[in-house]
């Protein structure tokens, strides 16, 4: 990575209505800036929705993702999680497909060594459920990647909270 280059995150009040989404992200891709992470869902309110976003960037062009975002009527308020002691989670779920019963052992092993759920079991496969941080979800699919061969990933993107203590993600 560049110097000055690292993950910041924001979390964005916005109108929950047709198109805000899509606004959002074009404003990313019109301006050449990745989207490492995005969740959107409503909030207390219906007509709020509150979004997380990842992107790599320096801080230069951070302040100017932060000053775009903030003239878009739709956004409400817009707040920089980079250095803000925060909970962050994300989903994460592995289908191991075509186990043999050594295998599964295993698996259950590792489910139980990373907190995560069995939410799916057959007679050849078996699921997988994590919500933990990124860097963990991360490390369990090396792990998983490098003892199995037939599996399937799917991640949600990372949603966060200011944390109430002052404890770290």
């Amino acid at each position: 990575m560049d110097k000055g280059m690292k993950t910041r995150w924001i979390s964005l009040y916005v109108e929950n209505q047709v198109g805000v989404l899509s606004k959002i992200s074009g404003l990313f891709s019109g301006k050449s800036y990745n989207l490492d992470s995005l969740t959107v869902g409503t909030t207390e309110d219906p007509t709020v929705s509150r979004m997380t976003i990842a992107t790599v960037s320096d801080d230069e062009t951070f302040e100017q993702i932060k000053k775009q975002l903030n003239r878009m009527v739709e956004v409400i308020k817009v707040i920089d999680f980079t250095d803000v002691f925060v909970r962050m989670k994300e989903i994460l779920y592995i289908k191991v497909k075509k186990c043999t019963a050594a295998d599964k052992v295993e698996l259950f092993q590792i489910a139980e060594t990373f907190k995560a759920r069995v939410i799916d079991y057959g007679k050849d496969s078996l699921l997988l459920e994590f919500v933990q941080t990124a860097t963990k979800n991360d490390a369990v699919i090396k792990l998983i990647k490098e003892e199995f061969k037939n599996i399937e990933v799917v991640r949600g993107g990372s949603v966060g909270i200011e944390s109430i203590s002052m404890m770290e993600r």
